[in-house]
């Protein structure tokens, strides 16, 4: 059992990368920013877009393609995930019928 007391992104030995739910890099979703260093928002908008909408769905596919991405660099040999507790805290809910309202 890990002693570390930081969120940690799920291993591929604990769940295959293709499951599981998506959140970014396999963190925990936290509804509430308490606690967090630091937190991934996602704001799925595209309303003003006259032509090719399509923007609000970089959101989730950020999160799905995010699960390839390892916690540590071992070219620099960063590893935030040991000293910042980070988590995923979904999407801005906005108003996908009002430009003005979205954005204000």
């Amino acid at each position: 059992m890990s002693e570390n007391k930081f969120n940690q992104p799920l291993g591929g030995n604990e769940m295959p990368r293709f499951g599981g739910i998506a959140t970014m890099m396999r963190l925990p979703h936290q509804p509430d920013p308490s606690g967090l260093d630091v937190g991934f928002v996602g704001v799925p908008f595209d309303v003003g877009t006259s032509n090719r909408a399509g923007a609000r769905f970089g959101p989730r596919q950020i999160r799905t393609e995010s699960c390839l991405i390892r916690p540590y660099n071992m070219a620099t040999r960063a590893a935030p995930f040991d000293s910042l507790q980070v988590a995923d805290l979904g999407d801005i809910a906005i108003n996908t019928f009002n430009l003005q309202k979205s954005v204000a």
